[in-house]
């Protein structure tokens, strides 16, 4: 079958993504209007199968969505009991005063997985059509407005010819296409340049997070904790932290998230995660336990200055493809969840009327909820963290929530992640120490935990734009940071140079290890690394606990 007989479905709306966003769109369309076709595709093999995050939920969406969540709710969901917010220092620890935003009282510990896997069994008895395993690869445009996407292409071989198993996809139409992708989407990435719709905000700036699930003796376990820590191992002009949260009866959800800001290329976000956790106010936590998976996702930390136009004709962008993380609340699910209920209440109305292609009503609606207040708040935070470094952008947040109140008469700004790297010849060179595996570990081993896995003879999905400029820039001047921020040791810098091969340097990129966490799209500093959509159902697995 070509290309041009590629069959075609038709929908009042589509919603590109099954994240907590996504979900509570499709669900909460089917509650406005319950005769809507409503379609929702995951590029995961199953809802839930790539939702990484050691999450707290503030139930506040939650709540108005589906106001008897608690008689039945999704599994391992762990009330919060007790906060601790931590200063390290190379070999002690400080308990500091917990800011308000990081008060949870009345808040959940839950696997984010198990969340999307509950919401989306909730979609689909509404009626929502559910496609796992379908990943959007194109966005479908014409005169100048959003149809909908082609999706489930499956089948292309490594050189980009048709296999025997190929599979055109599907052409999915709908009225509106709600693009719920999550941190840096491919689709909504190309849709920014398509309809300059970041041409009135801040650059999107991000950080990434890198998790480990552990099961723990029952008697070390502490259900409820949400321990959190700033400081060591990062110097203090790196923006980071830790998170630390023990849910169920014996798991310990453990991350580290460093700011893509920074400017030494030779850090490593995966080997600072590792040296976090033999802090001997960490280890304790750990001692006896057993790691049972891994994982990393990109997060957006631009928050109120960052956030795009929302509208175009035909579509609308919800939830962290958005921006909408709280960074000094270190929560995003409640925002995310909200802003795809207003986006569905929007679409609802257009449905039952003119059904205008810009619906304008959705960021006008937005502004009026309690998300943009929210996020207005915040909005000098994270920026003071940037300017300042760890003292001052502490200092910064305690003047703007203690005396201002969130109300400064300024917005700091952000600077792009990728333009922050310092030369490799002028910046102090880091060395890590080998993994002792019981404590700390490698990025193969982790990546296995993962259970990643990509279909190997289909195109790579991460391309340099232009391959010759690779070695003038990333190994001249930074001498390859790729194989250094990259969580899942997918980027090898290999030639004689290196010591590890012969003739001129170039980059082997081992696809195969992606767990898609977006941070090469990011932070390569020309630019030339370009994370496209490989087919459905590849990437991570993540199990429930997750």
């Amino acid at each position: 079958m070509s290309d041009a007989q590629r069959e075609a479905m038709e929908f009042d709306v589509l919603v590109v993504g099954g994240g907590p966003a996504g979900l509570a769109c499709a669900i909460r369309l089917k509650q406005a209007s319950p005769e809507a076709s409503v379609c929702l595709v995951e590029k995961g093999s199953e809802i839930g199968a790539h939702i990484l995050s050691g999450a707290v939920l503030e139930p506040r969406a939650l709540d108005e969505l589906l106001p008897d969540w608690r008689e039945d709710p999704p599994a391992l969901a762990t009330p919060v009991t007790e906060d601790r917010f931590m200063l390290l220092t190379a070999g002690g620890s400080f308990k500091l005063p917990t800011p308000p935003q990081m008060n949870n009282h009345g808040n959940y510990i839950v696997s984010l997985g198990n969340v999307c896997r509950w919401l989306g069994a909730k979609a689909e008895a509404l009626g929502v059509e559910i496609y796992p395993g379908f990943a959007a690869s194109e966005t479908i445009i014409e005169e100048n407005q959003v149809r909908g996407v082609v999706a489930g292409v499956m089948g292309i071989q490594r050189d980009g010819t048709k296999g025997p198993d190929y599979q055109p996809g599907m052409e999915l139409r709908a009225t509106y296409t709600v693009f719920a992708e999550g941190c840096r989407g491919s689709l909504t990435k190309r849709l920014f340049e398509t309809f300059d719709l970041r041409r009135d905000c801040q650059p999107q700036t991000y950080a990434l997070g890198v998790k480990e699930l552990w099961e723990i003796p029952r008697d070390m376990h502490k259900p409820g904790l949400v321990w959190h820590s700033t400081g060591w191992p990062l110097p203090s002009d790196t923006y980071g932290g830790s998170w630390l949260y023990m849910l169920g009866e014996n798991l310990v959800s453990i991350g580290f998230v460093v700011g893509l800001d920074y400017s030494n290329p030779w850090l490593s976000p995966f080997e600072e995660f590792q040296r976090f956790k033999t802090h001997p106010a960490v280890r304790g936590f750990l001692e006896g336990g057993k790691r049972v998976a891994y994982g990393a996702r990109a997060l957006n930390e631009g928050g109120f200055q960052s956030i795009p136009r929302l509208v175009f004709p035909g579509g609308m962008i919800i939830g962290d493809a958005a921006g909408f993380l709280n960074v000094p609340k270190i929560k995003g699910t409640h925002t995310s969840m909200k802003s795809g209920m207003v986006a569905a209440e929007a679409i609802a109305a257009a449905l039952a009327g003119d059904r205008a292609p810009v619906l304008e009503s959705y960021p006008e609606a937005l502004k009026a909820s309690w998300v943009w207040p929210e996020l207005e708040s915040v909005r000098n935070i994270r920026p003071g963290f940037a300017k300042w470094g760890l003292w001052g952008g502490l200092l910064n947040a305690a003047v703007d929530t203690y005396v201002f109140r969130g109300k400064a008469p300024w917005t700091f700004g952000h600077h792009a992640d990728h333009d922050c790297l310092a030369n490799a010849a002028s910046a102090p060179r880091i060395e890590y120490p080998k993994p002792d595996g019981v404590l700390t570990f490698d990025r193969l081993s982790s990546v296995y935990l993962s259970n990643t896995n990509h279909a190997e003879d289909q195109p790579s999905h991460l391309v340099l734009k232009e391959p010759g400029r690779w070695e003038g820039i990333n190994w001249e001047r930074y001498r390859s940071p790729e194989s250094r921020y990259c969580p899942a040791a997918v980027y090898e810098a290999v030639g004689e140079e290196a010591g590890n091969g012969e003739g001129p340097m170039h980059l082997v990129i081992n696809a195969q290890n992606c767990v898609h966490c977006k941070t090469c799209d990011i932070k390569d500093p020309s630019q030339n690394i370009d994370w496209r959509t490989p087919e459905g159902g590849g990437g991570p697995n993540y199990i429930g606990g997750m």
